[in-house]
């Protein structure tokens, strides 16, 4: 098989023009990045159209340290509509610099299900990422300014509650003391780094409808606690216009091109175990105004990105998808039940029906929000005929629909039998109207624990110190309506990346709060989770170079 890659390089691009004018962007609102690549003006969102489009989201069961393959499956499912004659489109998150050095290689889809071109679209792109971090730490250095220039005023912070990010894996960043030196080399604080995913500056982007909901935001960002109790605000520094002027590009979805010419919004990139995990609000409606089907996903298993897209980015924007698709793979289901990851390729029938409680728990969650599901099964070289047969039996048992999908080996053709059973769904039993797991008016603590337990199963939640701490505050400031993103690892139901499966009387320990009240959510910090990763004893990095003019490793 060859490298994503290689494969990426064989496919004839068209020019985003001509991908643009295939499903009717006028070109000359195209603002253009070399041939293949445009960002498309915000103001071309049609909400009638909006509302008669309908949208799909892909979501997974629990992942492995093999991947899953969700944006594999949505762009094939894309691809696969399209070979139907829909007018199919994707709308899907922008890859982070830190994973495709680290871990990944590329977060691009993979093999003939395909965003392009992958190069730019793993690296650079158009700049967004780059755009966030600057405004985030823009925020950083005149916070800094702010009190340095204004202490002998009597002005002082006994709290600072923002800190810095960057698009990197590196845990020496995690705490740091900035301000050493002479006297003009500032104040002396402490603070640490997050990766540009987990920034408030990416959640608000990916919330925000329109410029002027931007700079709202982005005003409400609380910096700090005063020596009264009282909240320090970008606002309170004046300097709101200058943050949304850095964000005025990167507030434009970026418009690309699958392996076969089908149009694809790539924007926004917010990770689902430390952020909300979703694509920009803005670039799905895009997406749904110039698609009859659009195709999204939601970061890691259903307990983190697709709970969270229905909790945050559907309780604030009104979507409603027709369909959820949760995709699970022989491998992942295995591991689940049971099986050694060093054994999960091979046959292992009792493994694999252990494994199906793990589904069967993101299939009755994803029903829980009144969802219409269809399990996609993401078929890999080592799956026996036997194997795949035992899950769409038990699929046919619990009543939802399954299909496989081959769109990796043979693109959209390969993702037809999927892409039909959607269609089909859809017409025939669409998803009923949303049913969130909790109320606006629920208080915090509430509605994490309804997420944990309801979602997660677990049977208790305690909480650290600082979390308590952070309530009384939370409280106290009157942001008790704020829906919460709880970070925890995806690689578990539970706050334990070892337990896998289907666990069943665990605790979940919040052990701090966050308050992004630009972004207007509560991020609730589970178990040891970082957000700000780190790299591995033998990262990508590694593996990634250029010979002959041509990049490797990005795969």
């Amino acid at each position: 098989m060859k490298k994503d890659i290689e494969i990426a390089r064989e496919c004839k691009l068209s020019p985003i023009v001509d991908v643009a004018k295939h499903i009717h962007i006028p070109t000359d609102e195209l603002e253009m990045y070399g041939k293949y690549i445009a960002k498309v003006p915000n103001h071309l969102m049609d909400e009638e159209k909006v509302k008669k489009s309908n949208l799909i989201l892909v979501t997974a069961i629990t992942p492995t340290k093999a991947g899953i393959g969700k944006t594999t499956v949505s762009i094939g499912l894309a691809l696969g509509l399209n070979k139907l004659g829909k007018k199919a489109v994707c709308a899907l998150r922008e890859p982070s610099l830190g994973p495709c050095f680290g871990v990944k290689g590329g977060a691009a889809g993979g093999g003939y299900a395909q965003v392009l071109p992958m190069e730019k679209i793993n690296l650079h792109f158009t700049g967004d990422f780059h755009a966030i971090t600057s405004a985030h730490n823009m925020i950083a250095a005149l916070l800094d300014n702010y009190i340095y220039f204004h202490r002998e005023e009597g002005f002082a912070l006994k709290e600072v509650l923002w800190k810095r990010v960057l698009d990197i894996n590196d845990r020496n960043l995690r705490y740091v003391i900035t301000g050493l030196g002479g006297k003009t080399d500032g104040v002396i604080s402490e603070t640490g780094f997050d990766i540009t995913p987990a920034s408030e500056i990416m959640a608000i982007l990916c919330l925000s409808k329109d410029v002027d909901d931007l700079r709202r935001r982005i005003d409400n960002i609380i910096l700090g606690i005063k020596a009264d109790d009282t909240p320090f605000r970008v606002k309170d520094m004046g300097v709101g216009g200058a943050i949304t002027v850095l964000l005025l590009d990167a507030i434009k979805p970026n418009l690309v091109q699958t392996t076969e010419n089908t149009p694809a919004f790539v924007h926004g990139g917010p990770f689902a175990n430390i952020a909300h995990g979703c694509n920009t609000i803005i670039a799905t409606r895009m997406a749904m105004t110039f698609g009859d089907y659009v195709i999204t996903e939601a970061g890691f298993g259903a307990d983190l990105g697709a709970e969270k897209f229905f909790n945050i980015k559907c309780r604030k924007s009104g979507l409603q998808p027709k369909l959820t698709v949760v995709v699970a793979t022989t491998q992942g289901l295995k591991m689940h039940g049971g099986v050694p990851l060093e054994l999960i390729k091979e046959p292992n029938m009792e493994g694999l029906a252990k494994g199906c409680e793990n589904l069967d728990r993101h299939i009755h969650n994803m029903q829980s929000f009144s969802q219409s599901v269809v399990v996609c099964f993401n078929r890999y070289a080592t799956d026996t005929d036997e194997e795949l047969e035992l899950v769409r039996k038990h699929c046919e048992e619990i009543g939802v629909g399954f299909a496989i999908n081959n769109a990796f080996l043979e693109g959209g053709e390969g993702a037809k039998e999927l892409a039909q059973i959607v269609v089909d769904t859809i017409n025939n039993q669409p998803s009923k109207p949303l049913t969130l797991t909790y109320d606006d008016t629920d208080n915090i603590k509430t509605k994490i624990e309804k997420v944990c337990q309801k979602i997660y199963g677990a049977s208790s939640v305690t909480y650290g110190k600082s979390a308590e701490k952070m309530l009384q505050r939370i409280e106290k400031l009157g942001l008790e309506n704020y829906p919460v993103c709880i970070a925890k690892t995806q690689y578990s139901f539970s706050a334990d990346q070892n337990l896998y499966g289907c666990p069943k009387d665990f605790n979940v320990n919040i052990r701090d709060l966050v308050i992004n009240s630009g972004s207007e959510m509560i991020v609730a910090i589970a178990g040891d989770i970082m957000r700000m990763p780190g790299l591995s004893k033998s990262p990508q990095a590694e593996r990634i170079t250029i010979e002959n003019g041509l990049i490797d490793g990005l795969s």
